[in-house]
């Protein structure tokens, strides 16, 4: 560690920061933490279900198909009317929070309160300096800006780039590093946890090593806060990336986040339910941030989980039209590497949460209940179902209709036609509006070819659903600095 920190400047504080980073959430409130991905009567309840449905198959296979097919029929609807629905919400004017350069720049300086920036970094000595440009590049008054590299004190390389990037010299004062004590999960939310007890700032956010916020950002965030009741604890700024023209990959991944972030969270704002928080760019008031037990290390999407910790207590996130811009994963197997510890992360925060469904139903209603749902259950398992079906799709094609005939009676069949053709047609043109709306027409044969982005999506989530009964916590590295130079055109 560089600097005496408070709450960090003794071994004693260390060791006591460390074992709360780590277990505060899980001896606070144990059904709240997925330290154990699945509580026993949950485990009990898939295996009778799946006993069931194979004494089913014995005595009747075709017709328990038929039911197996009809039910996920019915999931694929509920997802995409839901998608839908909240789309439009999403399109209103007043779906995201707008605060404007002058307004921003109209607080005065000894108005603005303490903040504090967090930034986890594990293995990217690469991304350093242009991290320290980026975080020198806020406009904050710099002896109210605390910004805390978050460095695993075994990380050698990283440690040495930073140091030698010059982190504390002059121009850089705002910045410490913060050596995380070596302990399992090695997790990002473990080290912002252990870095939150050195935290001085009123509000704290989340930055990637390798992101370039919006120079704004913290300022329009304050003004956000001031304008919004206090029942709203936590902003998400947009995000996006600044190498959507590298490859085929990196634009559909640009696509889909101009849709998520733009679009679909907003929608979300609007419609009082649950927000599934991106993992960077969000900003807490962090008295509350403490009182609901910070992140859950154990959670490989610890943002996700913690956006719906935050309805569950009565609070609110907003979405704020600020981006932060990151580096797209050009690269399918990093890519695949990143998404399916998201889908892994999406189910482990359903799995954590539908623990106490009464209890969760009560304080968010049911129809948020639903949609918590179809989001974090309801994203992973439908992309992993694409697999199966584009195969009894390709059965029919290649000379097997009597099969499709069994599976697919009237009932069903018209159902699932509209399903994938209306469901289809509805998600690429949800893309082209976004796109449209946020001035991409470069995404225009992206968008297009999407459902070549979708067969990535339903390998990366059946690797994650594989991923999370053999190995749900561990948390698998996304590489860095394989990004082209920026596009100054975004």
């Amino acid at each position: 560690m560089t600097g005496e920190l408070p709450g960090l400047a003794t071994p004693d504080e260390r060791e006591f920061a460390l074992r709360a980073a780590v277990q505060g959430l899980r001896d606070n409130d144990p059904m709240a933490s997925a330290a154990v991905a699945f509580l026993p009567w949950q485990r009990n309840t898939v295996l009778a279900a799946l006993a069931i449905v194979l004494v089913c198959a014995v005595f009747a296979p075709m017709r328990t198909l038929t039911v197996l097919v009809a039910v996920c029929t019915l999931g694929y609807i509920a997802v995409i009317a839901d998608r839908v629905l909240i789309f439009t919400r999403g399109m209103a004017r007043d779906a995201i929070l707008t605060v404007t350069d002058e307004q921003a720049l109209a607080l005065a300086d000894d108005a603005l309160p303490p903040y504090t920036i967090l930034v986890p970094a594990y293995g990217e000595p690469e991304v350093v300096g242009d991290l320290i440009a980026a975080l020198n590049g806020l406009d904050y008054p710099r002896d109210r800006m605390q910004a805390l590299l978050l460095l695993e004190a075994d990380d050698a390389p990283t440690i040495a780039a930073a140091r030698a990037a010059g982190i504390g010299a002059a121009g850089s004062e705002h910045i410490t590093i913060v050596l995380v004590p070596a302990a399992d999960p090695r997790t990002k939310p473990k080290a912002c946890n252990y870095g939150l007890h050195a935290a001085t700032g009123d509000i704290v956010t989340i930055y990637d090593a390798e992101d370039i916020p919006d120079p704004l950002q913290l300022r329009r965030v304050v003004a956000a806060f001031a304008s919004l009741p206090r029942s709203v604890v936590c902003v998400q700024a947009k995000l996006a990336f600044h190498n959507a023209r590298q490859n085929l990959l990196t634009a559909w991944f640009t696509m889909d986040y101009g849709l998520w972030f733009g679009f679909l969270l907003p929608g979300l704002m609007r419609s009082s339910a649950p927000i599934p928080l991106g993992g960077t760019s969000n900003h807490f008031r962090r008295g509350v941030l403490i009182d609901i037990g910070a992140w859950d290390p154990y959670n490989v999407t610890e943002d996700a989980d913690l956006g719906v910790r935050i309805a569950a207590r009565g609070y609110s996130t907003a979405v704020i039209d600020s981006t932060t811009l990151e580096e797209a994963n050009p690269d399918p197997i990093n890519w695949i590497r990143q998404r399916s510890r998201w889908y892994k992360g999406y189910l482990q925060s359903w799995l954590v949460h539908a623990r106490r469904p009464i209890q969760l139903w009560r304080k968010i209603g049911p129809v948020a209940f639903l949609r918590f749902t179809l989001i974090l259950a309801g994203t992973p398992i439908i992309a992993c179902l694409n697999l199966l079906f584009w195969f009894i799709t390709l059965t029919w094609i290649f000379g097997q209709p009597w099969i499709i005939e069994k599976l697919f009676p009237a009932a069903v069949y018209f159902p699932a036609l509209i399903a994938l053709v209306l469901g289809n047609a509805a998600t690429v043109y949800m893309n082209l509006v976004a796109c449209r709306e946020n001035d991409r027409p470069d995404l225009l044969l992206p968008c297009l070819l999407s459902p070549a982005y979708w067969l990535l999506m339903a390998i990366a989530s059946t690797k994650g659903c594989w991923q999370l009964i053999r190995n749900p916590s561990y948390w698998e590295k996304t590489f860095h600095g394989l990004g082209a130079a920026r596009e100054t055109a975004e």
